[in-house]
C-alpha cells in the first residue's frame, strides 16, 4: 500500500466536501494495512479517520 498515495486521494475528496467518500477510502486503506500486518499504517488511517470525522463536524454540527 502506497500510504502517500492514499492519503492525497483521500484529502482531494475532503477537499471537494466529499466526505462519505473520503470515510469510505480512509477505512478500506486500514483495512488493507491490517491485511498486510501494517500496524504503521492502520494507527495513521485511524488518525485520518478521526480527522475526517472532526471535519464533518465543524462543518455542519451547531
Amino acid at each position: 500500500m502506497n500510504i502517500d498515495q492514499e492519503n492525497q486521494n483521500i484529502l482531494q475528496h475532503i477537499e471537494e466536501g466529499n466526505y462519505h467518500a473520503a470515510m469510505n477510502l480512509a477505512i478500506s486503506a486500514m483495512n488493507q494495512c491490517r491485511r498486510e500486518d501494517n500496524q504503521p499504517g492502520v494507527d495513521y488511517f485511524i488518525q485520518t479517520i478521526k480527522t475526517i470525522a472532526n471535519a464533518i463536524a465543524m462543518e455542519f454540527g451547531s
